[in-house]
């Protein structure tokens, strides 16, 4: 299992970083910049399925994850449990291809960092766990 850890410093309140990494017009434009066309049908509430979609980049055909909200604590924590994949509209969680995502975690926290800001800053961290492709 591969362990990626991505860290941003933001500097506003956790409240606005909460909603713009969740809210669907604010998702819809951060996540561009690794598949133009990314959007998300489902709740972030904890226990909630949840599906992360878009376009194929070379076949232009819908896909993407079948996951479930794990935990979700407002402005401070939420981890999602990928389930599966989504491909051409049909989820599958059992097949080989789909295997290979799951079980995959994404947790994200929300945390003050006062010692390198001042008091003003948040971080975002993103500890992603996925099996080896």
């Amino acid at each position: 299992m591969q362990k990626l850890h991505f860290s941003m410093l933001i500097n506003a309140p956790k409240h606005k970083v909460w909603h713009a990494m969740l809210d669907d017009r604010p998702y819809r434009e951060w996540t561009k910049a690794f598949n133009e066309g990314s959007y998300y049908k489902g709740s972030w509430d904890k226990g909630s399925k949840i599906l992360f979609l878009g376009p194929d980049p070379d076949t232009g055909e819908e896909g993407g994850m079948v996951s479930r909200i794990a935990e979700n604590k407002p402005y401070e924590f939420i981890s999602i449990k990928h389930l599966g994949i989504v491909q051409n509209g049909v989820e599958d969680t059992s097949s080989e291809a789909a295997r290979k995502w799951a079980p995959a975690n994404v947790q994200r926290n929300v945390a003050e960092r006062f010692a390198e800001t001042q008091g003003t800053g948040r971080e975002i961290e993103s500890i992603c766990r996925q099996r080896k492709v």
